[in-house]
């Protein structure tokens, strides 16, 4: 595989960053994911957190080299992550559980699967034109996909979402693919930071006409120019597939069969350090045995 990556998180008007992204591969196939934590409930940070090293730990696990099933992957992977959740809010014994939206995308070969569970959004753009986009798990947009029109001073908050991880019920997950990707195609993976200020003409526009390098900081600066003080956290990872060809960006070929690469577990390990910092040795080495005992349990369980 061939491809290019940037990504960049900000911070907006908030006392914390709780975005996290990250990607991995192996030598013919990729996960690129980006989860937002919620506020109003404790620790949005260590939910994505959780949840993007829930999902790398069982892409590795899977991907020999490639994921025989991205689809019934991506579905189980999610809920897994949100398990882990649920299983780190009873053992800190919190009365309410950390949540986060998450968007999640596998390139395999030249097909691209991704699903969402909440309202981080992922974009495919093609020769200037948006091909694909997630729709949000939450009130307004159904009542948009529904038709419905506003009536009587009533209002559709965007920001009231009815699925994530770590709610108590069994999360929606919604999965498309494959895709055929065709050279130059582009993803952009993106908190509700960015597109809620930043409409989808415009998001396209920029992925077009300029390179990810420069498309994707870009955005970034001018929802938070826009968003003001007050602003929400803006987080992107965008990918340019470059197909057949010499690689600009990075590529997999020199990857062994058995090869693993990600920027996800490395960070990861230091951002929970900094994010538990309440927590002691003890209940750090505990939380990533649970997340290694269900990964085997997983793998048990589909042989």
């Amino acid at each position: 595989m061939r491809f290019s990556v940037f990504q960049v998180s900000r911070r907006g008007g908030r006392e914390t960053n709780e975005d996290r992204m990250g990607y991995c591969f192996t030598r013919e196939a990729g996960l690129f994911a980006l989860a937002d934590g919620m506020g109003g409930h404790p620790e949005g940070e260590v939910a994505a957190q959780i949840a993007l090293q829930t999902l790398a730990a069982l892409f590795q696990q899977d991907a020999r080299p490639v994921i025989d099933d991205p689809q019934r992957f991506l579905q189980e992977s999610i809920v897994i992550a949100h398990e882990q959740l649920l299983r780190y809010a009873q053992s800190k014994g919190l009365n309410d559980t950390p949540r986060t939206t998450v968007v999640v995308c596998i390139l395999q070969g030249n097909q691209a699967w991704w699903a969402h569970c909440g309202d981080s959004r992922l974009y495919l753009v093609r020769g200037g034109k948006l091909i694909a986009r997630t729709r949000d798990h939450s009130y307004s947009e159904l009542q948009e996909a529904l038709g419905r029109v506003a009536r009587n001073g009533e209002h559709f908050n965007r920001n009231v979402l009815f699925t994530c991880l770590g709610s108590p019920g069994k999360p929606m997950v919604d999965c498309q693919g494959p895709l055929v990707m065709e050279p130059s195609d582009r993803l952009l993976l993106c908190s509700d930071g960015l597109w809620g200020s930043v409409d989808d003409a415009q998001i396209v526009e920029h992925l077009s006409d300029q390179p990810i390098s420069e498309a994707a900081p870009e955005l970034v600066e001018q929802a938070l120019r826009r968003g003001g003080a007050r602003s929400d956290n803006v987080t992107v990872l965008a990918v340019e597939w470059e197909g057949e060809g010499d690689p600009s960006g990075d590529t997999t070929q020199n990857l062994g069969n058995s090869g693993f690469a990600s920027t996800i577990q490395g960070a990861l390990d230091a951002d929970l350090l900094a994010g538990m910092a309440g927590m002691d040795d003890e209940e750090i080495e505990r939380s990533v045995r649970e997340i290694n005992e269900v990964i085997r349990g997983r793998g048990a369980n589909r042989r």
